[in-house]
């Protein structure tokens, strides 16, 4: 029986493509023993024990940035975690240890080394984190979501999704999926619909410039569903064919259902539109190292979505820009074509078959 130890977490972007992969693991070996390793403040706290997995806990340690305390007792954290991650996967009998970055990664990485297993890397930015940097200096096994990310032997490999997003890629279950969705979310379905939507949080600019343009949207023809996030700052404008929602629990349906989106630009919605087929409008978050640009360039590069800068995605320019688009069916079907051809739907298969090959003997990368 074969044991995987599965590190990271603390945001949705690390913990979905963990639990996407420990899922498939799991499918092709029902006997394999998967084990998460997180900290107890991650957002893995509760997904994980929620989708069925066991929960190990290490202490949450950021990597210091200034000198200070904290700088000075990194150092002695550092060495003891890596002990504990050490001593797990002696006690456990792991056979390899697999990262999707976040806090546990790396002393997950260092852990393994340190144990003497093989390790795999899974980056899911076009713009690699600290702990994946690190791991990918000391592992031949290094799986990125996005062709443009620069790592140390990386290998494309997609983004790990979940079964309900990749059984989408088959145009019948879409279809199907898009009936329902007519159905649950109030659509009109002798029309197109235009997603929007700027994450679980929602995304100030979106939501403000879409609320605005509402009516223009709407009387170009199009659906528009709005998922506007839990803390929207805008409310339901009362349009007929305008469906707002502040959160919803079935994107898969609403993915099947669109045949166009506005969004923000993380890893994980952009490999969904690429795995679909879903056109976008994409409108980075403009806050932090700028990674979700980063991530967009993949898409945007193969045509198959346009780019706007946050500041820039005014009322103004939706008329400008949106509009015209969303009256050229011709020039949406080849978008559709194009993100479809850089997407990939079997992320978390690819990524199941590099650790597969981590845990040949002798390891062939």
């Amino acid at each position: 029986m074969t044991r995987y130890l599965l590190a990271g977490g603390g945001t949705a972007g690390h913990v979905n493509p963990l639990l996407a992969t420990a899922d498939e693991l799991r499918r092709r070996d029902p006997e394999a023993e998967v084990v998460v390793l997180g900290t107890a403040e991650g957002l893995e706290a509760r997904l994980v024990p929620a989708r069925g997995y066991e929960l190990l806990t290490i202490p949450k340690l950021p990597f210091p940035r200034r000198p200070n305390g904290a700088a000075l007792r990194f150092p002695g954290g550092l060495r003891r975690t890596v002990e504990q991650v050490a001593g797990i996967v002696r006690e456990r009998g792991i056979d390899v240890v697999v990262g999707f970055g976040g806090y546990a990664s790396a002393p997950g990485y260092l852990g393994a080394r340190r144990a003497r297993i093989p390790f795999v890397i899974h980056e899911g930015n076009a713009k690699p984190g600290l702990a994946n940097r690190l791991g990918a200096r000391f592992s031949p096994w290094v799986g990125v979501t996005f062709a443009s990310t620069k790592l140390r032997h990386a290998e494309l490999v997609g983004m790990p999704l979940r079964t309900e997003i990749t059984a989408l890629a088959d145009s019948g279950a879409r279809a199907a999926a898009a009936a329902s969705a007519h159905t649950l979310f109030g659509l009109d379905p002798a029309r197109p619909t235009l997603l929007v939507t700027g994450g679980s949080l929602g995304a100030r600019r979106i939501n403000a410039t879409v609320h605005a343009s509402a009516r223009a949207l709407v009387d170009a023809g199009w659906n528009v569903l709005h998922i506007a996030g839990d803390r929207a700052e805008v409310g339901d404008p009362g349009v007929p064919g305008y469906v707002f929602l502040e959160y919803c629990d079935r994107m898969d349906l609403a993915l099947a259902v669109a045949d166009f989106a506005l969004s923000r630009a993380g890893a994980s919605t952009l490999s969904e539109f690429g795995a679909l087929g879903v056109p976008a409008v994409l409108v980075p978050y403009p806050v932090g190292n700028g990674e979700q640009r980063f991530n967009a360039a993949d898409l945007v590069g193969a045509g198959g979505a346009v780019l706007v800068a946050d500041a820039e995605f005014l009322p103004a320019w939706v008329d400008r820009e949106v509009l015209p688009l969303l009256a050229d069916r011709a020039r949406i079907d080849a978008m559709a074509v194009a993100a479809r051809r850089v997407g990939i739907a079997d992320g978390a298969a690819r990524l199941a078959a590099l650790v597969d090959r981590a845990l040949r003997p002798g390891g062939s990368a």
